[in-house]
């Protein structure tokens, strides 16, 4: 059972029908799925998704396919972990980590991924692709190849080498393009053109795919009993996931799963190799300038973010902020998590944490709220980010040498 009314343009307010769309024929706005609130309200209790699988689809009646039939390797579910050392150092009370580096295939594309070729696959698609700057290749390929489709998925040459390797096993067409993200998201508008019957994640089937980051709100009010967290902080892409988060807190209000009205701050996190988000929302601006990405955050190397007008204005009327924080910041942010909290995180983790840091040491995020931190991928993705980490001694093998070398307290 579906409860999607169909698709609506997020500028005019156009209706279509729920089918491979993502952009308004009329005013070129993109475009979101529409529910049923009333009727997921009469099904959806605190009981029936408990009784559900331990996936994100235990909340398929607020996403835009039924649960059976999906394809669905275990994506969702990842531990909250409450980080008491980390709040510590940074003067919080209340501090979280949502751990999404234990997905799958290391990273929250799972989620996006999982939903996106659901849909895809129940309109009839045989062949599965994205745009991606490593994470949503990965997925795509897995996915793709659980489900016995076709995947063919494009990424910037560039792409850190473990991340070519993870898509690559799969099996599917990887192909490398000369060029940055906005390049290879170019590239697929263009193919979706000539191949209108493949499901592009994110591009004909993005707005179905988007709907997927909504779960890391649903889990995170599950996982704390049901309650809402006072504020959020969320790496920035395309932007796609912050808006989606905020949606997802708000769509439990509506169907009586949290307490209404949901008021939760939501801050964002970019590199600032790659801030042009960040860019807007510090000069008080609606308008994105798009940059040319130089950051070791490469899985948030979007120049021309096109969720970046929606996450300022997400972010402004929570009352939360946005921040950008250096490659330098980004490494010792990693390092920071990993010590306090055993969390090896990737390095659009490390832009989340150092976030946090800042916003924490400003004042924004304040010490008597209840903080909930998005750390979306795993650390072993992006091992070249740390390649100035060394073995703490190296001796030889005898007691003496150890003695020696190693202070033992």
């Amino acid at each position: 059972m579906t409860f999607v009314k169909g698709l609506r343009c997020r500028e005019c307010g156009r209706p279509y029908p729920a089918e491979a769309l993502h952009a308004c024929e009329w005013c070129f706005g993109p475009l979101e799925v529409v529910y049923d609130y009333e009727a997921v309200a009469s099904v959806m209790s605190k009981e029936y998704i408990a009784a559900g699988p331990s996936t994100l689809w235990r909340y398929a009646p607020l996403l835009p396919a039924d649960a059976e039939g999906a394809i669905d390797l275990g994506a969702g579910f990842t531990p909250l972990i409450r980080a008491d050392r980390l709040a510590a150092e940074l003067g919080l009370s209340e501090l979280w980590i949502k751990n999404d580096g234990l997905q799958p295939t290391g990273s929250f594309k799972d989620r996006v991924v999982s939903v996106a070729l659901t849909v895809a696959s129940k309109l009839g698609s045989k062949v599965a692709a994205c745009a991606s700057t490593g994470n949503l290749a990965n997925s795509v390929a897995a996915h793709a190849a659980w489900a016995g489709m076709k995947s063919v998925v494009f990424v910037p040459a560039d792409v850190e080498p473990a991340k070519l390797t993870a898509t690559s096993v799969y099996g599917g067409t990887l192909v490398a393009v000369q060029g940055g993200y906005d390049d290879v998201n170019r590239l697929c508008a263009e193919i979706v053109g000539e191949h209108p019957d493949w499901a592009v994640v994110n591009v004909n089937m993005r707005a179905y795919y988007s709907e997927g980051s909504k779960t890391l709100a649903f889990e995170v009010a599950e996982q704390l009993g049901w309650k809402a967290p006072d504020h959020v902080v969320v790496p920035i892409g395309s932007g796609s996931q912050l808006t989606k988060i905020h949606k997802g807190f708000e769509e439990l209000g509506k169907v009586g799963l949290v307490d209404s009205p949901v008021e939760v701050r939501v801050s964002g996190a970019q590199p600032a190799g790659c801030a042009p988000v960040a860019n807007a929302f510090s000069e008080g601006s609606d308008r994105i300038r798009p940059v040319r990405p130089a950051t070791v955050a490469k899985s948030l190397a979007i120049g021309d973010p096109a969720d970046g007008v929606y996450a300022v204005d997400v972010v402004r009327k929570t009352g939360g902020s946005i921040a950008a924080v250096t490659d330098e910041e980004i490494v010792e942010a990693i390092g920071l998590l990993a010590r306090t909290e055993g969390i090896f995180t990737e390095t659009a983790g490390g832009v989340t944490i150092g976030t946090l840091v800042k916003l924490a040491a400003e004042g924004v995020i304040r010490a008597d709220e209840r903080v909930v931190c998005y750390v979306t991928g795993t650390g072993l993705k992006t091992v070249d980010a740390l390649s100035s980490l060394r073995p703490t001694v190296t001796i030889p093998p005898t007691l003496e040498a150890f003695n020696q070398a190693v202070e033992v307290e």
